[in-house]
């Protein structure tokens, strides 16, 4: 049971029960769910907490700067897109996240998007259950793409999601070219080809993976002139943060046969609203940001992120701080 030196840590709504277990013995729990994720849920509140496990809420400049005893935002993932790290890092809190936790389930969607887009699966779908049944060459038409097996898989980054994408791609048959200026020749792996900019990633490749997080750099960073160089056989896979690409650009490029499709895991709304043209679109396949969602990976996120709250209990700084240059905390 928690004692004196109890910290009170504010929750997701879900989380695999194996992260508030290993650290029951320090801690008083609440859910988010008992308040919101919005800011003007969370102001009134989070004053009290010592350590907040975050996943989709957003922690603003407001948030934070009510935030009088928090000492760690623990990430239960990998994107820090939510949470404003600069303010956090002026008032002496420790980010963190749980980077590679969740890199497999990750890489297993991108490559079952890839491959279901090509194969243009969700219209089949829908068909067989209408009772369109494909009996006729203008029928089968619709449904006959080219294998995977010799293509080009162009990825945007090479972190570790992307990493575990090659490896399942390069054991399909596929070629893996990658645009990264931050990763050295010396840490790509065998199999992996360089390429000098995005713009020749995307005329290189027949299936462009995006893997980049939403900085200010990236926002929009891929727009009509990346669709036009992918080409109308292409296919775009995003997996990481909607905003990366321009929507409005992906519309077009879509619906004037720039590119063939493209499979969606992220949108720049979540939920999308009911018009979203995205949703109408044959050539979208669209799942609710559910890539990392697998059990070994909600498992590993869920008691990775109380670890490293346990760690700022227990004195320590955990391995994944983001903002370690930037605070000034005494620990240990």
């Amino acid at each position: 049971m928690p004692g004196e030196d109890t910290w009170n840590v504010l929750l997701p709504d879900k989380i695999h029960e194996v992260g508030p277990e290993y650290i029951k013995d320090f801690v008083s729990f609440t859910s988010i769910s008992e308040y919101g994720k919005s800011e003007s849920e969370l102001i009134p509140h989070i004053q009290k907490y010592d350590a907040v496990i975050l996943r989709t809420a957003e922690l603003t400049e407001k948030v934070i700067n009510k935030a009088d005893n928090l000492k760690i935002i623990a990430k239960h993932g990998a994107g820090l897109d939510n949470v404003d790290i600069n303010v956090a890092s002026e008032n002496n809190i420790v980010v963190c996240n749980t980077p590679g936790m969740n890199s497999r389930a990750v890489a297993e969607h991108a490559v079952t998007l890839i491959m279901a887009t090509r194969r243009n699966l969700l219209l089949a779908d829908k068909n067989v259950r209408y009772g369109e049944w494909a009996e006729t060459r203008s029928d089968w038409e619709r449904f006959r793409r080219s294998e995977i097996h010799g293509d080009v898989l162009g990825l945007l980054a090479f972190g570790s999601i992307a990493r575990e994408v090659a490896n399942i791609a390069l054991s399909l048959g596929m070629e893996c070219v990658t645009y990264d200026p931050y990763i050295s020749d010396e840490d790509l792996p065998s199999g992996i080809n360089r390429v000098d900019n995005q713009t020749e990633l995307f005329k290189r490749s027949d299936v462009v993976s995006v893997h980049v997080p939403l900085t200010e750099e990236t926002h929009h960073s891929i727009g009509i002139n990346e669709f036009r160089a992918l080409g109308p056989d292409g296919i775009i896979i995003n997996t990481a943060r909607g905003g990366v690409i321009d929507e409005n650009d992906l519309i077009t490029a879509l619906r004037e046969q720039v590119i063939m499709g493209a499979g969606l895991d992220v949108l720049e709304q979540e939920p999308p609203s009911e018009n979203n043209p995205l949703l109408q679109s044959k050539k979208t396949i669209i799942t609710p940001h559910c890539g990392g969602i697998s059990l070994e990976a909600t498992y590993n996120m869920g008691l990775e992120a109380s670890k490293n709250v346990k760690k700022v209990y227990e004195g320590e700084l955990p391995d994944s701080t983001v903002n370690r240059d930037k605070i000034n905390v005494h620990l240990g």
